[in-house]
């Protein structure tokens, strides 16, 4: 990541783990594949080291307004197109030219790969992540953190 893009800190994206229907606001866990979950945002550097976790959200909770009231720093960072395009976080052109716009959608895609692998990574690593956590929301978001702070923010994950 940091040889394409100076300056970049991480790369961001969010992933759906799948819980039990609530018994107390259950709509707001269905999330846009009509499954119950928790909407986890995750961000990893260049060398698979986790530097972020928040698992505290809903699963209809969109991706942006997580990443509005995670706390991150405004240092850059990567993320998809869900999220807009910022000083500090650089996104892909939706529509691009070619030339100049398409290589860099090009190498924005491969740089978003690390945080898609981590992820990857970590739900075949840790099953629970995988699998449907059978605890309440607020629960089933202290044992999606777990495996994070087992591997250790910061902590280096071969992929």
């Amino acid at each position: 990541m940091a040889c394409r893009y100076a300056g970049v800190v991480g790369a961001i994206d969010g992933t759906h783990i799948k819980i039990v229907a609530p018994s107390k606001d259950e709509d707001v866990f269905v999330n846009r594949k009509k499954v119950h979950s928790i909407n986890t945002q995750i961000v990893f550097d260049a060398t698979f080291n986790i530097l972020d976790v928040v698992a505290n959200w809903p699963g209809s909770t969109h991706d942006l307004r997580i990443l509005m009231e995670s706390g991150l720093t405004p240092d850059f960072h990567r993320g998809r197109s869900g999220y807009p395009c910022k000083t500090w976080l650089l996104t892909p052109y939706l529509n691009p030219q070619p030339g100049a716009q398409l290589k860099y959608n090009i190498a924005h895609k491969n740089t978003q790969n690390v945080v898609e692998r981590g992820i990857g990574q970590m739900k075949r690593r840790f099953h629970v992540l995988h699998g449907k956590i059978c605890l309440s929301p607020e629960r089933a978001s202290t044992v999606i953190t777990v495996p994070f702070s087992t591997t250790g923010m910061g902590c280096y994950l071969k992929c």
